[in-house]
């Protein structure tokens, strides 16, 4: 497995095996029962790893340029057949091709979006972490995070469901009324093992931890509009999404002075300032407010809210700008029109190229008044927040 410090090891080992014990609050089964995204939120606490899930690209995780795929299964044998994909968004497109041309539209498919997570993160190493599940007993083991391998696919069979294809490395079956691809993964000869000894009455431990609950817990959850707001980099006509030719994310396109090709802005709208007014400073006459942006990459830029949107909050009219841009006009743009969509200078963004990659949406977040960070959301996810908040 991968080289982790013994005592972040040791605090993963201990958080993971009690939630294991606790597997008879589920189910009978002396098979342990770890919730997948808990066993996510396990890793990153005990490594420090970024949690990237929320944004749903090819990894869940992120420890410095490593992008790490968290798994959790049961396996009663060697290995197990496991879900790496969902192309629900292009199932229309995969309708009327059948084996070896499907095997190589998956597989394309399948390494654009980690190619692309690899833009956005700056991902340079990847891995898969595995923790399988056996009777009273976990598996931990590091595995490949590879791209497929185009040259090398070959047709294993045509099934009922899909077809089954493989690389040389690894194995892959797909399904086509689910949209949703496999690897069958294999436990490695270098896995720890770590045997659980489930609770017989798991009910008798919460009672005890809730007659001290005020010592132990301190729930954290993020509040919309607080914490974080979701923004569209497009607007709408007739209906359907675009992207302004002249103005956001093709800002370098706007009309008078010359612009550097990397100038864009998100847009903010009026809904959002009205909503949550509070969540970003506002344009000042003598004062420039700038907060520290983080991006996934890694990097960090000075930016501020620009452009002029007055908004009458609490009585008072307030310039709180129309989007949010670095400060030095091209941050931002590096990351989105470069790393992200790949575009050439001079190439305007088009609403399909955001569908393409299957993300529309950005979250900010508010760390404090002088911090944020920003991210990719899945297609409609604007909407779905403005509809919840």
């Amino acid at each position: 497995m991968k080289s982790f410090p013994n005592k972040d090891f040791n605090n993963y080992i201990t958080l993971l095996s009690a939630i294991a014990k606790l597997s008879g609050l589920f189910s009978e089964s002396s098979i342990p029962f770890i919730n997948y995204r808990v066993a996510e939120n396990i890793f990153c606490k005990a490594f420090n790893a970024e949690n990237l899930s929320k944004s749903d690209t090819a990894y869940d995780a992120k420890m410095k340029n490593t992008g790490i795929g968290l798994k959790t299964f049961t396996c009663q044998s060697n290995n197990s057949l496991e879900k790496i994909a969902e192309f629900n968004s292009k199932a229309n497109e995969l309708l009327d091709i059948k084996n070896d041309e499907l095997a190589y539209k998956l597989s394309e498919f399948r390494n654009e979006r980690i190619l692309l997570a690899n833009r956005l993160y700056d991902i340079k190493d990847s891995l898969y972490h595995i923790v399988a599940r056996k009777n009273k007993q976990l598996v931990l083991f590091d595995t490949d995070y590879a791209e497929i391998d185009l040259d090398r696919i070959r047709l294993i069979k045509e099934t009922k469901a899909g077809i089954k294809f493989s690389d040389g490395i690894n194995e892959y079956s797909f399904n086509r009324s689910k949209s949703t691809l496999y690897r069958r993964f294999y436990i490695s000869k270098d896995a720890y093992f770590k045997d659980i000894d489930i609770l017989k009455d798991p009910f008798e431990l919460i009672l005890k931890l809730f007659k001290h609950e005020n010592e132990y817990l301190e729930v954290e959850k993020q509040v919309p509009g607080v914490d974080y707001v979701v923004l569209p980099p497009y607007g709408y006509n007739n209906g359907d999404k675009f992207v302004f030719p002249r103005s956001g994310l093709n800002q370098w396109n706007a009309r008078g002075r010359k612009r550097d090709f990397n100038e864009v802005y998100i847009p903010v709208s009026a809904i959002i300032h009205h909503k949550f007014p509070n969540f970003f400073p506002p344009i000042l006459k003598n004062k420039k407010l700038y907060f520290d942006l983080h991006l996934p990459n890694g990097k960090t830029y000075k930016a501020k809210m620009c452009q002029t949107a007055k908004i009458k909050i609490d009585g008072e009219l307030l310039n709180k700008g129309k989007g949010l841009m670095t400060s030095s006009n091209k941050g931002l743009g590096e990351w989105i029109l470069r790393k992200a969509l790949q575009l050439k200078e001079n190439e305007l963004v088009k609403y399909r190229m955001l569908e393409v990659i299957g993300y529309d949406s950005v979250i900010i977040e508010k760390v404090d008044e002088d911090n944020y960070k920003i991210d990719v959301l899945p297609l409609d996810s604007y909407e779905d927040f403005i509809d919840n908040t």
